[in-house]
């Protein structure tokens, strides 16, 4: 009995041990993926050009389509996943017939590191992709062990429809030196999919409930037709504390408010991206002004919506993106815009980050000296020779020098102490 109680006890002990030569293995104390790396505006201007031209809305079912991607490109998209899906940073290195994706997502506290930094080599079959090798930190993955655990880990996640939906329409994927190639066909019901994918019914019914207290705001300001920002801000995320208070998540609250607004905002409204919608109360057409301008609404509420839908680097990246092509074919480059484009990146980071916290800011009252810093003495309508003249391009110290100050006044907004 004591022989076999010893070799139970030595079992047990070698069995920690090696558990925790894994652990150390696996967890690691840095990130291989850097966290906050920026996006680039070029390459987030031509993502979003991408997302719109293979738009599932209006596309011929069957007709089989070619996608081309180069590796920033793929990498925004990529992060847009990982940070919304994994609370992770990700990265791709793209070869001819293979892929790498590394990824970098934060661990529980604990004595072996904070990080968990995984590797995945795909290579190319003539359909999807398949795994030829796996690694967490240092620690090799059998294959097989990585598919079952993924698997569970999405069915846990809620994730099966996701994961289903690029299944069903992608034909093959080509890679390609710092480059890729998909072929696919969407089918009759993709269009359904993809939006129940990204607006789950739990969702749906929370922009509902701030649609229809949108609507009831706008009808009962009549006969005005001119309505501040502010004015409608501080009534929805009222009721996203109220919703929070009675057990709502407050950052998925903040989100709905945030997504309705912006819409309502470009004049388009939940209709557009949920045909659900069409049979919901409707706001009543209101021309929203920030700071006394009916441009500002739009460009702080899209940079808050592109922060809480995706992520804060891409909202700057898109704003930015704007602002150069205006400068060389548009109404010219506007550092106020970059104003209402950075205070609107920073109110989707609180109400991401600090969510009860920007309610209880919110909820008060809020005036247009809260939302936008001061402006008028910020240059706008630069043609891009004179840009570049005065600021030597983006980038350069004197463009710098500016942002640093609009940086400056955000930071002494009283949402943003």
């Amino acid at each position: 009995m004591r022989t076999t109680l010893r070799w139970a006890a030595a079992l047990l002990l070698l069995a920690l041990a090696a558990a925790a030569l894994a652990l150390a293995a696996a967890l690691q104390r840095k990130p291989v993926v850097a966290v906050h790396e920026e996006v680039g505006a070029e390459d987030a201007a031509r993502v979003m050009a991408l997302l719109r031209a293979h738009d599932p809305r209006y596309a011929t079912p069957g007709r089989l389509r070619v996608v081309s991607m180069n590796e920033g490109e793929l990498e925004v998209l990529l992060n847009h996943g990982a940070r919304r899906w994994l609370a992770a940073s990700s990265q791709v290195s793209l070869r001819r017939g293979a892929a790498t994706v590394t990824m970098s997502g934060r661990a529980p506290a604990n004595p072996f590191g904070r990080w968990v930094n995984v590797e995945l080599r795909l290579v190319q079959t003539g359909a999807l992709p398949a795994i030829e090798s796996m690694r967490i930190g240092r620690l090799p993955i059998p294959v097989w062990l990585g598919e079952w655990l993924g698997l569970r880990w999405i069915e846990r996640a809620g994730l099966l429809s996701e994961l289903q939906l690029p299944a069903d329409v992608i034909r093959d994927v080509r890679f390609m030196p710092q480059h890729l190639q998909v072929v696919y066909a969407w089918r009759s019901d993709s269009t359904q999919r993809v939006l129940e994918a990204l607006l789950p019914a739990a969702e749906q019914q929370r922009l509902r409930v701030y649609a229809e207290r949108l609507a009831e705001l706008s009808h009962g300001l009549k006969p005005a037709w001119e309505v501040p920002l502010a004015q409608l801000v501080g009534p929805l995320f009222t009721l996203a504390q109220a919703r929070t208070a009675a057990g709502g998540d407050a950052a998925a609250e903040n989100r709905a408010a945030i997504v309705v607004l912006t819409l309502f905002a470009n004049g388009r409204g939940l209709p557009s991206v949920l045909p659900a919608a069409q049979a919901w109360p409707r706001a009543r057409p209101l021309r929203l002004l920030l700071a006394g301008r009916d441009d500002f609404p739009r460009h702080f509420l899209v940079s808050a919506a592109l922060v809480v839908e995706t992520t804060g680097a891409l909202a700057l990246a898109i704003g930015l993106a704007k602002e150069v092509a205006d400068a060389r074919s548009g109404s010219g480059f506007s550092f106020n815009d970059m104003a209402a484009n950075r205070a609107g990146t920073r109110f989707g980071e609180l109400a991401l980050h600090a969510p009860a916290r920007l309610q209880a800011l919110l909820a008060p009252g809020v005036t247009d000296d809260d939302l936008m810093p001061a402006w008028a003495d910020l240059p706008e309508f630069l043609p891009e020779a004179e840009f570049v003249r005065r600021y030597g391009g983006v980038g350069a110290a004197p463009y710098e020098a500016v942002m640093a100050e609009i940086e400056r006044r955000v930071d002494a907004l009283r949402l943003f102490r």
